[in-house]
């Protein structure tokens, strides 16, 4: 999950697909392989500057020069090499199962992860919880609880990017009450949820991408 005032950049010849799971406003720079710095050989999650964001959308103009864009690449390449890395998690995802009747029972918390009892989901999905729990730990690597706090955090961010209230947020993903969502938050990101979209003013998703340009 890449959050409003984050962009992910994806190196020459690393094989990927985005998938938009709510409504976005995506921005996607193609960089040439011969222009990319040595600095950003892998992938890596950058907090997109007010300067970052402007160079980008000066970048999506209309009709822009050639002498413009080469100015404003160089510009965004720098921008992007002096952003501070962040950690691979900021940016979330939520692994998914290949076992028919688990992928069933990821599908179905996704959708409404609200509900943290396994013998709940175990039985809708036509298993026991002792056999759904090991399928977690075998085909995931990690324990319901573990994995249901991913999709958890995964629905709260496009939910948190609409402005919508902390404390509604926290009751349609299953909290009794706003602190405790928020302490959950912060155990996985490191700050509170007002604080991760504090620099942010506009719900929006960016990506910076290098890759061999199309008409190199």
């Amino acid at each position: 999950m890449v959050p409003p005032s984050r962009a992910i950049w994806v190196p020459p010849n690393i094989t990927h697909e985005v998938v938009i799971v709510e409504d976005a406003y995506l921005r996607t720079l193609y960089v040439d392989a011969s222009v990319v710095p040595a600095g950003l050989g892998a992938c890596r999650v950058v907090e997109v500057s007010p300067l970052l964001r402007e160079v980008i959308a000066a970048l999506d103009e209309e009709s822009i020069s050639q002498q413009r864009e080469r100015l404003l690449g160089t510009l965004a390449l720098d921008e992007i090499i002096r952003s501070q890395p962040l950690p691979l998690s900021v940016p979330m995802s939520v692994p998914m199962p290949n076992e028919k009747r688990l992928r069933a029972l990821c599908n179905a918390v996704l959708a409404d992860p609200s509900h943290s009892d396994l013998e709940r989901w175990s039985s809708k999905a036509g298993a026991s919880s002792r056999t759904i729990a090991r399928l977690f730990r075998r085909e995931l690597g990690v324990s319901f609880s573990q994995w249901r706090q991913q999709a958890v955090l995964a629905r709260a961010i496009p939910l948190l990017s609409q402005e919508r209230p902390l404390a509604q947020v926290a009751r349609k993903l299953g909290y009794q009450s706003q602190s405790a969502f928020s302490a959950m938050f912060r155990r996985a990101f490191g700050e509170s949820p007002r604080a991760f979209f504090a620099r942010d003013d506009r719900d929006s998703r960016d990506e910076c991408s290098g890759r061999e340009s199309e008409h190199a």
